[in-house]
This record gives C-alpha cells, structure tokens and sequence, in this order.
C-alpha cells in the first residue's frame, strides 16, 4: 500500500523555467520526479509546497509524494540525490500523515530576496542575489515594507490574477553591502514578492514616495506598481506547517497562487 512521504528539497533555479513541470522546459519538479520514479522502482508524482518561476531559487522548498516502495525514507533520500543533478538537493525524508499535503497543508511561507548594493558585484554571487550600486533611502523602504503587512487585497503587486493575503511580516535588514529582504505570509500571489521588492526599490530611489506606496497597495492596480525585481535574488527559504491558518479558500484561486514566485 502507497505511504505519504514529505521531504524537504533546496535547489539553484538559474537554468530551470520554474518548479512545476512544464513541457518542453527542465524543471526542478521533474528532475525530482525522474529520480523518485527510479529510486521507488514505480511512477512517482509529487507536490511542491511553492511553485517557484524561472531562475528563482529555494533553501526550504517541501514536497510531498506517494510510494509503494519498501525502501526506508533515509534509503529513498540518499538514492535520490546521488541521480540528482548537483543544483538540486533533497533533505531530511521521512514518512507522513494520510492527510499530509505540502501545498495545501502549509500555513505560511518565507521569502528572502538578496540585493548587493555598493559599486562593485560579487560574480561568486551573481546568481543569487541582484547587484545595484544605486544609494538606496534604507529608512524609507523599511517604512514603505510596512504598507503591505497585514490583511489586505495585493492585487497591485500580482502577475494575472490577485487576491487577499495577510503578510505577517516584511521587513530589511543590511550586512555590510548585502540587504536582505524579508517576507512571510500565509500565501503568495504569482510574482507577488519580485513586484512588491520593485516598488520598494522605486522608493528607495527615490522614484515614488512612501505615500505613494500606499496609494499603489490601495489601488489593487498592477500598472501602479513597479517593475518585478529580477529572478536570480529570490529565494523561498521557508515553508511552516501548524498554526492558524487565516487564508481561505473563497478568497482567491488557489492556482493562482505565486508560491513563487514567484
């Protein structure tokens, strides 16, 4: 009889066109899957609790999947890594609830984006993070990151169809040139994080006012905002199970949902 198995997954997105299968396209979804399929001796299918795009990476990513195998959850892990191609990575496998979903199940995810800002790039780092030697208002973007904590309508921030989210925090922190920005919620519209860091980086410029940020959110209009920031900074480095879960169904189409990626 099939068990429920989850597993935790890190991988660089550079070269993939997203999580999730497409055809004609590497993802990281079927590089797993053919693996598994192998390793379990039977087709594998799997749910990932994020659906990253292209070029977006993951510390944190979950999946879940259904075998029949006899191998023991460490045995699956170990053989699925040494068929894995070096960008991607999977951790810590073990078996799980009937009712365990990766996607349905979570109750909040985390993001980072990385920006190195000071006059010179790290190519070690390129990558994984973007690179802009622009002076940045630091203070203004923290207080403009503020503006979409909370429960609210984000449609302003969305790539096709928005919704409600409740983002229980956002916020900068800087080490040395490197700023990082944070965000965790209970659920992400697609491109929803690239589109949010684009406006903040507007303010930072000094481009819109943090006023205008407000009026941006309110408007639900995704034209107000700013450019999504590029692919390569964005990392989904967290996914959680347990706790209140405040997102509903009725509030937005859950395919629609930008784990990802974004």
């Amino acid at each position: 009889m099939p068990r429920n198995y989850m597993a935790r997954v890190a991988y660089d997105g550079s070269r993939y066109a997203g999580f999730q299968v497409q055809p004609n396209a590497p993802t990281v979804q079927a590089e797993l899957e053919r693996a598994l399929t192998r390793i379990c001796d039977e087709q594998v299918k799997l749910v990932g609790a994020g659906r990253t795009d292209a070029g977006v990476h993951a510390t944190g990513q979950v999946i879940s999947f259904r075998a029949a195998t006899k191998l023991d959850a460490a045995t699956i892990g170990r053989g699925v890594n040494a068929l894995l191609p070096a960008d991607i990575a999977i951790r810590d496998v073990e078996e799980a609830g009937e009712d365990f979903h990766a996607r349905y199940s979570a109750t909040g995810r985390k993001y980072e984006y990385r920006i190195r800002n000071s006059a010179q790039r790290e190519p070690l780092e390129r990558h994984r993070e973007h690179w802009l030697p622009d002076e940045l208002d630091e203070r203004a973007m923290a207080a403009a990151a503020g503006l979409v904590v909370g429960r609210q309508d984000l449609s302003a921030f969305a790539v096709g169809p928005g919704g409600t989210r409740t983002v229980r925090r956002a916020s900068w922190s800087r080490a040395g040139s490197l700023l990082r920005f944070e965000i965790e919620a209970d659920g992400f519209l697609r491109g929803m994080v690239r589109g949010i860091v684009g406006t903040l980086l507007w303010v930072g410029r000094g481009h819109t006012s943090v006023d205008r940020m407000r009026e941006i959110v309110a408007s639900r209009d995704r034209s107000q905002a700013g450019p999504n920031a590029p692919a390569r900074g964005l990392c989904l480095v967290e996914v959680s199970y347990g706790g209140p879960a405040t997102r509903r169904a009725d509030n937005a189409d859950e395919e629609n949902a930008d784990e990802e990626e974004e």
